[in-house]
């Protein structure tokens, strides 16, 4: 069974991850440590000397991949790109709103990733991170989504920049309390289940781009990300998961994996952009499959 082999696998966040997210237990200290002193994460860790946005190696993306492993705050790594993406963010250049015909347009991909993190990382009453959510609720578009298109005839949110945004605020309104946020959120979690997760609004048919599995996902979305969206806000309880949830179960394979279907990087010392701090490889589908697993757990169906 695939929950075996993954709690087996020689990677220790593929075995925390699985153990937190689809087993549902918690782990003890030593797990952590083991995730905390892996390669991956001191690779992760190391050498934030670009641009906090730099695809893929600012300081940005390492603070996702890191807290995505499961890394905490005690982690002095993580610490110091939080610290980089949050000054990045609360410059007053990036915080100034862009309203065209009426609506913020806003990469809220980029607050939301970083709102998520943080509070993941303990640091709500950041003040930083207490802007970021004034920056969401602010720009947020009257469908729940958000979206960065200059274009005046754009007036349908993105799906790329809005789960980011939902899972930061549902995180940040379960820590607090704060009704703003929650409010957003699941404002936001309703604009993927009208779209019945990753399909046309206005056709109900998938979105074929859509049905393709990648990971990591930075701030590409795809099915898989929309139900982690969703685990993450407001639930998987509601039926128009449901084809979502039988496209996933379509692509298991025999042996009860997933395999990424393709990528958005390119692995380390290869030329021009997109180019990785790490080689994910194999640790990629296998992260891949504890974040299905962990979806068809949270929806009653593994």
């Amino acid at each position: 069974m695939s929950v075996d082999r993954l709690l087996a696998s020689p990677e220790p966040a593929v075995r925390l991850l699985t153990l937190t997210e689809v087993v549902g237990e918690s782990p003890g200290r030593k797990a952590r440590a083991a995730v905390e002193e892996s390669e991956l994460v001191h690779t992760l860790s190391r050498d934030y000397r670009v641009h906090p946005y730099a695809k893929w190696q600012g300081a940005f993306w390492r603070l996702v991949a890191l807290v995505e492993l499961g890394v905490t705050d005690r982690h002095e790594g993580v610490r110091r790109a939080a610290d980089e993406a949050l000054d990045w963010l609360d410059t007053p250049a990036h915080r100034q709103p862009r309203v065209i015909a009426g609506l913020g347009r806003r990469c809220a991909s980029q607050e939301g990733n970083v709102l998520w993190a943080a509070v993941r990382l303990g640091l709500v009453k950041d003040g930083r991170v207490g802007r970021l959510v004034d920056t969401l609720i602010s720009s947020q578009w009257p469908d729940g989504g958000w979206n960065c298109d200059r274009k005046t005839k754009a007036t349908h949110s993105s799906f790329h920049e809005s789960f980011a945004a939902t899972v930061g605020l549902a995180a940040y309104a379960h820590a607090t309390g704060d009704g703003r946020a929650e409010a957003a959120a699941t404002a936001a979690a309703d604009f993927f289940l009208r779209h019945h997760v990753f399909c046309s609004e206005r056709t109900g048919e998938p979105w074929p781009k859509l049905a393709t599995l990648r990971y990591p996902p930075y701030w590409h979305y795809d099915a898989l990300v929309g139900l982690t969206t969703l685990r993450r806000s407001v639930g998987l309880t509601d039926a128009r998961v449901g084809r979502a949830l039988e496209l996933l179960e379509s692509k298991r394979r025999p042996d009860g994996t997933w395999r990424a279907e393709g990528r958005w990087w390119k692995p380390p010392g290869r030329a021009g952009s997109n180019v990785e701090s790490v080689a994910w490889n194999g640790t990629a589908n296998e992260l891949l499959t504890v974040r299905a697993l962990a979806a068809l757990a949270a929806a009653g169906r593994l």
